[in-house]
């Protein structure tokens, strides 16, 4: 194992009282970073994070079954796989859009800078209403110029939009909701009920089969971590809603290995059909805005009473204590927010010599997000070898915010070579770069039990990175659509 992977792979797996001396079955390629353009030390993130939730796996299969196995993990890969879904093929076509819509960015205001994330309508609406301009980059960028980067920040939040003023880390260390944060880990384990032991039954061949999943999430963090969970054999059950909009470039690669059903949780007989489902379930996985399901009777207490022994898994961006605990937040803005965009954007421009003017810049792929979802898995899995070795129902809290503070704290590098364009990922093509080839697997997409059983997609996507000596995963196939299953489950 890396030396500098090491470091950061035994304080998480020992934060979680996990043994010590599983930790010799993995494996993380030498020399983590750089491995991407970037200062930070996201090849030692990407394969740290995947290599645990890996581990993780495979010891609750031990504790199951008895099988010792080593888990490998490369770096590059392991960055390439924080990028999967820029790089999957539909009957050898790319998916058509971007990942940010065309009016979401860094602007100019009249005293700094400001990200605006305009993804999904609503929220490219709301931002145009505060600004009253014309829905054109060149009309927000003349009103911004009018306003300080806080008060709009301030004022997107009062209205439920999400924009944030771009900080320094000095300036996100002098802010009341960084000094809430600090100190808090990545990940958290907690114990919020009594439970009895798992029983163990059977001898399962893959590490999470006979687990249920029921997978309440959207973007990338958390269905992330629950791809991870079904690729280990889980059976992922993605519950959306069919008042929101469907998210054409990330949905069919982070919905890989699930079954997708759809409910309305404002309706009375679809909350209903959760509790139903929620009772069977082993593990509750959710990215609601803070507080939002405990309103609909599924708060983490709710669920373990209805379910003894669950593991309750929830994702916020800025974490579950200070003033910004319930701002809404997705990885562009958590970066913006808490400093990275500064330090990456300075970084570059010492990078070569100051010969560039300063910008924003954001890292090479969504480490928060993915950081956070194999974080996720990771503390899901150590969660469910505890129902086994002391019982109990468990909650498991990632923040990207959170997540990020643990980035920076792995360090950073020497610039030398540090922006290599060698580094970069490469770029979207047809055919496929040779090196996102050979990182690749063949994927069948077709309908469930609600469709037409002949419809089928061919589909090329990054293959797991986290490889299990004894029990690889299984990666063949991925729903057609959101809807494609019954809400029930096998």
């Amino acid at each position: 194992m890396a030396d500098s992977s090491l470091s950061a792979a035994e304080s998480l797996w020992a934060a979680q009282n996990l043994p010590s001396e599983y930790l010799s079955c993995l494996h993380l390629s030498q020399n983590p970073d750089p491995v991407v353009d970037s200062s930070f030390k996201l090849g030692t993130v990407a394969q740290t994070t995947i290599g645990l939730s890996g581990l993780a796996a495979a010891y609750f299969h031990k504790l199951r079954t008895g099988v010792d196995q080593d888990v490998s993990v490369d770096a590059r890969h392991a960055v390439v796989e924080f990028k999967s879904q820029n790089f999957y093929t539909i009957d050898d076509a790319l998916p058509p859009g971007a990942l940010f819509e065309e009016l979401a960015g860094v602007y100019k205001t009249k005293d700094g800078y400001v990200r605006l994330h305009t993804n999904f309508p609503h929220h490219r609406q709301g931002i145009l209403d505060i600004l009253q301009c014309a829905p054109t980059c060149e009309a927000i960028a003349d009103a911004l110029s009018q306003w300080s980067a806080v008060e709009l920040e301030t004022t997107a939040s009062a209205r439920k939009m999400v924009a944030t003023a771009l900080r320094s880390f000095a300036e996100w260390d002098a802010h009341p909701h960084g000094q809430a944060l600090a100190g808090t880990p990545p990940l958290q384990l907690i114990k919020i009920a009594d439970a009895p032991k798992r029983e163990v039954r059977g001898a399962p061949t893959r590490p999470l089969e006979g687990i249920r999943v029921l997978d309440l999430t959207r973007v990338l963090a958390g269905p992330s971590c629950g791809r991870t969970l079904a690729a280990h054999g889980a059976d992922v059950l993605l519950v959306t809603s069919p008042n929101l909009p469907a998210l054409p470039l990330t949905d069919p690669d982070t919905s890989r290995n699930k079954r997708t059903t759809q409910l309305d949780l404002t309706t009375a007989a679809d909350r209903e059909t959760l509790a139903t489902l929620v009772k069977d379930a082993d593990i509750f996985l959710q990215a609601y805005r803070p507080g939002g399901l405990r309103e609909k009777g599924f708060g983490p207490e709710d669920v373990a009473r209805a379910r003894p022994g669950i593991v309750y898994a929830s994702l916020t961006a800025y974490g579950f204590g200070g003033p910004w605990k319930d701002r809404r937040g997705y990885d562009s803005l958590v970066q913006t927010a808490t400093g990275f965009n500064v330090a990456e954007g300075e970084a570059y421009v010492q990078s070569v010599g100051g010969s560039e003017d300063f910008k924003p810049k954001p890292f090479p792929v969504q480490a928060l997000d993915y950081g956070a979802g194999y974080l996720l898995a990771f503390g899901i899995n150590a969660a469910l070898a505890k129902t086994i070795t002391e019982g109990g129902s468990w909650e498991v809290r990632v923040s990207l915010a959170a997540v990020g503070q643990w980035i920076r704290s792995l360090g950073r590098l020497d610039l030398t070579g540090c922006f290599d364009r060698k580094l970069a990922l490469p770029p979207r093509t047809i055919p496929l770069h040779p090196e996102i080839a050979a990182l690749s697997v063949s994927v069948v997409r077709s309908m469930g039990d609600k469709g037409n059983s002949e419809q089928k997609q061919r589909m090329t996507a990054i293959r797991h990175a986290a490889m299990l000596s004894k029990t690889p995963v299984q990666e063949g196939k991925a729903p057609l659509t959101l809807d494609a299953h019954l809400p029930r489950w096998l």
